[in-house]
């Protein structure tokens, strides 16, 4: 095909999954437009809501703030981002002043709050305490990093968390807690706008497009992004959830687009038959869900016997 689907020039893309062949125009206000009706299908954002976009200098952070920044603020919303520096030597220091730099040259303010600030310790630190590989570097940063987000979040008084999860993130996310057993984090996938117990929404504004959608994106839009990849990435199952999808869409192109529909429709059943319940960590007053009433912040932090 010599001519893009939509107008007359060259294209550059093809997307196998429904047959186009897409100009980079044509191609950009194709992800910007299959954003912008997944966040009016699952009414994530509001009009003069503060938006807090997590930025971590990645392809997917970076291209959601570029698209927010272009479509959030005509409707009178506020965009802040908001970075999250782990600690992890030799890598986050790249994206931190990529992250700035962009989000400079955008004009949008910038927040960037640490683990060592906030939790006295980095992820090194975190991982050295662990002594032993009972816990994955992945599970540990993570539950430190939706709690560092979400006090990020209230920091800029914010009314949304939106994060840069895409189409493939929701499908290992989905496969890595069905293998778990567990039904209530897949009942929590369902991107209905719920409103926390400090009022934040949270919002997933790219869980509709493919990775490498997002990565061309970026690309031809000129979006700089750190491609050096977290030296703790493979410690967990996530790599090989992950490879499994990629072969399975290699050959069945549009397979992971059908079966992130399937996990919706799963997760919408799964939360209308559960009840749940969300108050405050006994321990530190932070968002908890645990019948014991001790988030999974503080129940980490003993388990890895983190200075308080």
């Amino acid at each position: 095909m010599d001519r893009c689907t939509y107008c007359n020039a060259k294209p550059v893309y093809h997307r196998r999954y429904s047959g186009e062949y897409l100009c980079s125009r044509c191609f950009t206000r194709s992800i910007q437009k299959k954003v912008s009706k997944t966040i009016s299908k699952y009414s994530m954002i509001r009009h003069g809501d503060t938006i807090a976009v997590a930025v971590s200098g990645g392809k997917d952070s970076l291209s959601l703030l570029h698209i927010l920044s272009g479509s959030a603020m005509k409707h009178g919303n506020r965009l802040i981002a908001v970075t999250i520096d782990e600690g992890i030597k030799n890598y986050r220091d790249e994206s931190l002043q990529i992250a700035s730099t962009f989000t400079s040259k955008l004009k949008v303010e910038h927040v960037i709050l640490s683990y060592k600030e906030l939790f006295n310790n980095t992820l090194e630190e975190m991982l050295i305490e662990r002594g032993s590989d009972r816990f994955s570097a992945c599970a540990i940063c993570g539950t430190f990093r939706r709690r560092a987000m979400d006090i990020a979040a209230k920091l800029v008084k914010a009314d949304v968390l939106a994060t840069a999860h895409n189409l493939d993130d929701m499908l290992q996310t989905f496969m890595i807690n069905m293998m778990a057993g567990d039904l209530e984090r897949i009942a929590w996938m369902y991107p209905e706008a719920i409103e926390y117990a400090d009022g934040l929404r949270k919002i997933k504004p790219l869980m509709e497009v493919y990775e490498h959608e997002i990565a061309f994106y970026a690309l031809i839009n000129d979006i700089p992004f750190q491609s050096e990849e977290c030296p703790h990435m493979n410690e967990g199952i996530r790599s090989y959830v992950r490879e499994f999808l990629n072969r399975m869409e290699e050959k069945h192109a549009g397979i992971k687009y059908n079966m992130l529909s399937t996990v919706m429709k799963v997760s919408m059943i799964l939360r209308r038959g559960m009840s749940f319940s969300r108050g405050k960590c006994i321990l530190c007053n932070g968002e908890c869900s645990n019948p014991n009433g001790i988030c999974s912040v503080c129940m980490m932090r003993s388990m890895l016997g983190s200075k308080q």
